[in-house]
């Protein structure tokens, strides 16, 4: 695990103005495991500041040079990932085996941002009239605000960072509470790498919505960067409004997966079983409404009884576990007041259905006779709770699948034709046809409606962290 449990502002560790210390707590066994600096709105302008001094030297810096950086990072922690992965169990929850692919996911985006600094495109044409050569360049943002979730605290913070420092800007992260450790990791990784000082900085302030405003009304802030609920994501549009501070949001998220009549049951079945229970069901692009064609609803539920009546759950370090536990005992709760509402709205339990006595432990969870307007259904559960929805006309499901405000991703199982068919009318920013597991650093990644702007990963990434410049010349 991590040992750093400071903030990182310009360059160096230091435990903050205010000496103030909030706990980071390992949700399998309710174990103390660091306390972790506060920031006050000092340590927060004084980040700003440093990434402001830094920006004009940074975005200077040959993007060959800022590559071989992200390059080095990417080095560093995978001669790390595991201690990387260990760090991720301790302060999240997750299984090993879940935090050990988050941490290669995680640092892909360091080797993919890495070439992408080099391979930013422009544009110098003719204007149609003849009267001038059109230039069309990029340069960076500015300064960037990079708020980040606890459930991939890894993940998502590389997969800000690296784009940013690619594109020449510089960066504040903004972790998750719950998981400061594993940023703390990946700063430290950048720093032994060769990133200057005031480039990245690492502030943890309490509370958060104050300092997180403040920092939004700034005037050298220019980018904000966020991966978290749509409720909260409202509000930081709104502070962002006040600059006009451009804003990169990547929300929630609810998740069909329609099984198509003629579909391969088995296939389906281990693509649910990824889809849904992938980090434990605790993440934006889990699967979490079922929505299965009548002539295989009873089956596809009577599998998912059987295989997940059987897995193992505890701590994640016990490479034996394949479920560990909820960030929480308030995130546990939550989930099973989700479910307990969906009984009472005439779903049944298969399976599951039970928290623990001792950590923040929910068992896997089947539930049967749920409608498209249960509660369960309506709503993000992150948690390991298959909730099984039959219909019987495929235009149903379609209509039933886009019935929501969210729009991030989808997942089809059936015959290519007809999956690829239901595919293109699904109001999803990304679509999974046949297969459980669609993120890539390679793809673009983000979402419709009210799941978010803009795109994350591939070659849109580095454009989040740029300004697009047209120059017209006379020759």
């Amino acid at each position: 695990m991590s040992h750093i449990s400071d903030l990182f502002i310009a360059g160096r560790w230091t435990e903050g103005r205010s000496g103030g210390r909030f706990p980071v707590v390992d949700p399998a066994s309710g174990e103390l495991l660091a306390s972790f600096a506060i920031a006050d709105e000092a340590d927060c302008d004084a980040a700003v500041e440093a990434a402001s001094k830094a920006l004009p030297s940074w975005s200077a810096t040959a993007p060959r040079e800022r590559g071989e950086i992200l390059r080095r990072a990417f080095e560093i922690l995978t001669d790390e990932r595991e201690k990387l992965a260990e760090t991720i169990v301790l302060e999240n929850g997750k299984s090993y085996a879940d935090a050990l692919g988050e941490a290669n996911y995680a640092i892909e985006f360091f080797r993919w941002f890495a070439e992408e600094a080099v391979r930013v495109r422009g544009d110098f044409r003719l204007s149609p009239s003849g009267d001038k050569h059109i230039v069309v360049t990029h340069q960076p943002i500015g300064v960037a605000l990079l708020i980040t979730p606890w459930n991939f605290p890894a993940a998502m913070a590389t997969r800000k960072i690296a784009p940013a420092l690619a594109a020449g800007c510089t960066v504040i992260l903004k972790p998750a509470r719950e998981t400061p450790l594993t940023a703390a990791f990946v700063v430290d990784a950048l720093q032994r790498a060769g990133v200057p000082d005031g480039v990245v900085n690492l502030v943890t302030p309490v509370p958060t919505g104050p300092a997180v405003a403040r920092m939004l009304h700034h005037p050298d802030v220019r980018k904000v960067s966020f991966t978290g609920s749509t409720e909260v994501g409202r509000v930081l549009l709104h502070e962002a409004a006040d600059n006009v501070v451009s804003a990169s949001m990547e929300l929630g998220g609810n998740a069909p997966f329609v099984i198509l009549p003629g579909a391969d049951l088995d296939a389906a079945v281990e693509g649910a079983l990824i889809a849904k229970m992938r980090n434990g069901g605790s993440a934006c692009t889990a699967a979490n409404r079922f929505y299965v064609h009548s002539s295989l609803a009873a089956d596809f539920a009577e599998r998912m009884r059987s295989e997940l009546s059987q897995w193992q759950v505890g701590p994640g370090l016990d490479r034996s576990n394949q479920l560990g536990a909820l960030v929480s005992v308030q995130e546990r709760d939550k989930v099973a007041e989700l479910v307990s509402a969906a009984v009472d709205f005439g779903a049944t339990i298969l399976t599951g259905g039970e928290s623990s006595k001792d950590g923040a432990f929910y068992s896997p969870t089947v539930l049967t006779g749920v409608t498209h307007h249960n509660p369960i259904a309506r709503q993000e559960i992150f948690g390991p709770v298959t909730a099984i929805i039959e219909y019987d006309d495929v235009d149903d499901a379609v209509r039933m699948a886009n019935d929501t405000i969210y729009g991030l991703i989808a997942y089809v199982y059936g015959e290519s034709a007809q999956a690829l068919s239901v595919a293109q009318r699904l109001d999803a920013g990304m679509v999974a046809v046949n297969r459980a597991v669609l993120s890539d650093p390679a793809a673009p990644f983000g979402g419709m409606k009210q799941s978010g702007l803009g795109r994350e990963g591939s070659s849109e990434g580095i454009l989040e962290f740029l300004e697009e410049k047209y120059i017209g010349i006379d020759l």
